[in-house]
Parts: structure tokens; sequence; C-alpha cells
């Protein structure tokens, strides 16, 4: 298999997985601007999700490129990352219908996180086989990015299960703010 297949393979899942998330949005009774505030939480978890498997989408086109040698490992990381990445229109669907649960934004944080760590195994494994990539620990992020992303997250997961289950989400989204500035003030995004 060549890396062209497995990023074509890729990118057809993560759009599947994206168009579904809507698909959950409950819709407002009343049809009414404040029907629509009261689905605030959903609306946020549904956006939260969507930018998030964007970024990797875009990190990973970006990144791949300069992949010129994928091996067995490299396709069952991809495989178990899009497992993950599947569970997103569930997870999302949970937290926006119980944004106050602990269980529920814990679960949706451990999926992320589980995400972030297949992101940073596939990226060292990319890594072995690419040395002319000089990948890290994810792609070309800078290591003490990718360290404080995974660290608001855990810290957002321990806040989630013990005081205030929210902090997941917004552990999530400040998370994804700290890697998208990263991104985009590390290197041009290259649309082609």
């Amino acid at each position: 298999m060549n890396n062209e297949r497995l990023t074509a393979f890729e990118d057809a899942i993560l759009a599947i997985i994206m168009t579904i998330l809507v698909l959950d949005l409950s819709k407002p009774n009343p049809v009414s601007w404040t029907g629509l505030w009261a689905l605030h939480a959903s609306f946020f978890a549904y956006a939260l999700s969507f930018f998030w498997i964007g970024l990797m989408w875009m990190s990973h086109h970006n990144s791949w490129q300069a992949v010129r040698t994928i091996n067995m490992t490299t396709v069952l990381l991809t495989l178990v990352l899009l497992f993950f990445a599947s569970l997103f229109p569930y997870t999302t669907s949970l937290v926006a219908n119980s944004f106050d649960n602990a269980t529920a934004q814990a679960l949706y944080g451990i999926i992320i996180i589980a995400i972030s760590l297949l992101n940073v195994g596939l990226s060292l494994n990319l890594g072995r086989l690419n040395p002319r990539a000089k990948f890290g620990l994810l792609y070309k992020t800078p290591t003490w990015v990718v360290l404080l992303d995974l660290g608001i997250k855990l810290i957002g997961l321990i806040l989630a299960i013990t005081i205030y289950p929210q902090a997941m989400i917004y552990s999530i989204f400040i998370a994804g703010l700290v890697l998208s500035i990263s991104m985009t003030t590390n290197r041009q995004v290259k649309l082609n």
C-alpha cells in the first residue's frame, strides 16, 4: 500500500465523520431564536468536534506530503486512530445532550486524548520511516506545544471527573486554539 491510498482512505473517513456530526444536532422546539439559544451547548459541541477533526485533517494533509514510506504499523495506527475518530459523532451527541454530565465529558475527553496519543505514535512511526521529513512528536509541531496540548487536555479530564464536568470541553477548545496558533505561526499551510 502506498501513502496516497492510505491518505485517501483517511480523508474519506474523516469527511464522513464530519458530515455525520451535523445529523445529531437537535432541532429547536419551538423554532425561534430562544429555541436555538436553548441548544447553544449542542452547537458548541458540534463546532468544537468539527473544527478539531478539521485541524487534525489539515495537520495530516500538510505533513503527509513529506511521507515517502509507510509500513504496516502506519496502517494499523491509522486504523485505530480512525476507529476512535468514528466515535466523535456519538461522544459529541452525549456531550451536547448532557453538557453538565461528568461521564459524558470524560468519555469525550478520553476519545480526544486517545486520538492525540495515536497522532503522536503515528508521527513518531513516520519520522523513523522518513527521516528527511524531520517529524517530531506531532509532525512539525514544536515538542513544547504538543506537551502543552496534552497537558491541557489531561488537566481538563481530571477537573471534569472531579469538580467541574465542562472543564473537559473547554480544555479541548483551549488546546485546539494553542495548536491552531502554532500551526499558523510556525509554517505556511499548503493548500494543494
